[in-house]
């Protein structure tokens, strides 16, 4: 993946950012109040159906007409709705008021065996309550979900004792599963226009915000794109001025010669412009001398020697001299007393040793130091460092040549550079 492409994804995530939070929050929200409110209604109608139970199971009319059926029937011989119709005619209206009056789905008044005396359904009456009854025929209470006749349903059992502490029958109170399901689509049809209100005004709050951030990236891309216009100007006049210096040591060298006449043509050939008429180029030799002596003096300056050695067959031209140039003065200014350069040309090729007695090269540091800006000395003149060995490297190439930095004998640095001889 491209840095382009990948930049584009990153910046697209980061806008959608907003409303996928915004998503995710009010679905979650959304959910955990749901599970909460289903578990406030469950709770709800397990406290009221335990409620109803356990009033009805302390209620004296209640426990009087349970206890007159106590010998209606026994393990063996189970009462029957005859056996029952008494107490079923005491407790079935108490039952069916409860019923309307709480909103229950039913309430089951059970003998001591487990009959059921009342019931809203008159064919259940008189017959044995299929789900849990001896935990509670023996004294404990239940409250849980069961199927029963009616259907599923969240149901508390509580036992009846008599005045002795004998347990002498129970209640049973419900209300349906399905009961609570509506109850509980009822609730959530409540929160959903709380939920998509607050989506609405959550997903505006995103995209303003997305806009926002999609400005201030635009504005961001804008600036990042004249900072880079800036810098590759900036570094486009730190070369002119390199090359400036270069040029004004080698018109310095030629005035120094008193050779005016070439260093005029040596003008004219780098600035065409500056001449009204155009006139006869400098002489070659004259320019390569002028810059050998304009970077000898240039070392000088630094406490520095040159020693050069140049075969009779190099033809030092500008790529030659430029390379030759850059190489010495680097040395120099990296703080070598020695520079030894050595030219030779074979099968129509150049090549050039420069070695020095200087600090060396950072075997670490050996694959960055053409790059463009790199260097281990402070800027003070301001015009920015590290242009030399970029220039090298670049010039170097455009010949189909290759330079290699390694030790010198000398004990610093070293750089073997070869280059195609011009046809």
């Amino acid at each position: 993946m491209t840095r382009p492409r990948a930049a584009r994804l990153g910046r697209i995530a980061v806008l959608a950012l907003p409303s996928v939070i915004v998503l995710a929050a009010t679905g979650i929200t959304t959910g955990v109040a749901a599970a909460v409110q289903e578990q406030s209604i469950r709770a709800g109608v397990a406290e009221q159906v335990h409620g109803v139970a356990s009033s009805l199971a302390d209620l004296p009319e209640v426990q009087d007409a349970v206890a007159s059926v106590l010998a209606a029937g026994t393990d063996g011989d189970l009462a029957d709705a005859v056996d029952l119709a008494d107490a079923t005619a005491a407790l079935q209206p108490i039952a069916s008021l409860v019923e309307d009056a709480s909103g229950v789905s039913y309430v089951v008044v059970t003998d001591d065996e487990g009959v059921r005396i009342t019931h809203p359904d008159p064919d259940e009456r008189g017959e044995l309550v299929e789900t849990t009854t001896t935990q509670v025929l023996e004294g404990q209470e239940f409250v849980g979900t069961e199927t029963g006749p009616s259907g599923p349903t969240l149901r508390a059992k509580v036992p009846i004792v008599d005045a002795s502490g004998e347990v002498i029958g129970m209640v049973a109170v419900g209300v349906l599963e399905s009961t609570i399901a509506a109850d509980r689509e009822r609730a959530l049809g409540g929160l959903l226009p709380w939920s998509i209100g607050a989506l609405l005004v959550a997903t505006l709050a995103s995209v303003t915000l997305s806009v926002a951030i999609a400005r201030r990236l635009r504005r961001a891309d804008a600036v990042d794109a004249e900072s880079t216009q800036m810098r590759r100007t900036t570094d486009a006049l730190r070369e002119q001025a390199h090359e400036f210096g270069t040029r004004l040591h080698v018109v310095r060298g030629l005035v120094a010669q008193d050779q005016g006449d070439d260093a005029v043509a040596y003008i004219d050939a780098v600035a065409p412009g500056l001449g009204r008429t155009p006139g006869e180029p400098p002489r070659r030799g004259a320019v390569a001398m002028a810059t050998l002596e304009a970077v000898r003096g240039e070392l000088d300056a630094h406490g520095t020697s040159l020693e050069l050695h140049v075969d009779e067959q190099v033809a030092l031209d500008d790529d030659v001299l430029l390379v030759l140039a850059n190489l010495c003065r680097n040395a120099a200014e990296a703080g070598a007393t020695i520079v030894r350069c050595t030219l030779d040309a074979h099968d129509g090729v150049m090549t050039m040793m420069v070695e020095d007695d200087g600090p060396g090269v950072d075997p670490g540091d050996a694959h960055r130091i053409f790059a463009r800006g790199w260097s281990t000395r402070s800027d003070a003149s301001g015009v920015g460092r590290g242009v030399g060995l970029d220039v090298v490297r670049r010039t170097v190439a455009d010949r189909g040549g290759s330079v290699v930095v390694g030790r010198s004998a000398l004990g610093g640095a070293r750089f073997d550079v070869d280059m195609a001889v011009p046809s």
